[in-house]
């Protein structure tokens, strides 16, 4: 008779998810082992080949999630426009720095068909920007609004890289001030 799934099987790939996402940032994921992911994550090797077949598999559920949770946030601020998906979008990035850099920096080594969703996802999240920057200024020619939309996800994508908690703004106050300086420059922009 087969086993059946552990009670703490959602927890467990939730932490194994973090903490390989963690050493693969780190690394590289093309320089990153399963074995060092198991040990990062403080698990025997056999423990993580129960819940995944593969770096590729682990991967992919890693990327998968995040997504998943941004596409969530997103969704639910939709109807507060480009303030609301800022501050979504900044939360959602939150505890995910690894995540989001494994999503900018190895996204494409994975075969087409396990990226095809996840490249869904990401057009899921600039539809919705493009969506609120729209309604700000239905004016826009296309190629402007395609501009505009990458420009803010250019200072959503890369605060990680510069912001340091504790130090400066928070990440609240960065929102607020990034989305003020996103309004106030689409709604001055000539007509």
């Amino acid at each position: 008779m087969p086993r059946g799934v552990a009670r703490d099987h959602d927890e467990k790939r939730t932490a194994l998810r973090k903490g390989a996402a963690a050493y693969f940032a780190r690394h590289g994921y093309d320089r990153a082992s399963m074995t060092g992911a198991a040990r990062e994550c403080g698990v025997s090797k056999a423990l993580i080949y129960h819940y995944y077949g593969s770096k590729e598999d682990l991967f992919y559920d890693i990327l998968e999630a995040h997504f998943e949770d941004l596409v969530e946030a997103v969704d639910a601020v939709r109807a507060d426009g480009i303030p609301g998906l800022i501050r979504a979008i900044l939360d959602a990035y939150a505890d995910a720095d690894a995540e989001h850099k494994l999503q900018i920096d190895a996204l494409h080594t994975l075969p087409p068909e396990r990226q095809a969703p996840l490249i869904a996802a990401q057009r899921r999240l600039v539809a919705a920007m493009s969506e609120a920057i729209r309604t700000e200024r239905p004016d826009l020619p296309a190629d402007h609004l395609r501009a505009l939309t990458m420009s803010v996800f250019g200072i959503l994508n890369w605060f990680y890289m510069w912001h340091r908690p504790g130090k400066g703004l928070s990440r609240e106050d960065y929102a607020a001030l990034a989305a003020d300086f996103v309004t106030a420059g689409i709604a001055h922009l000539p007509r």
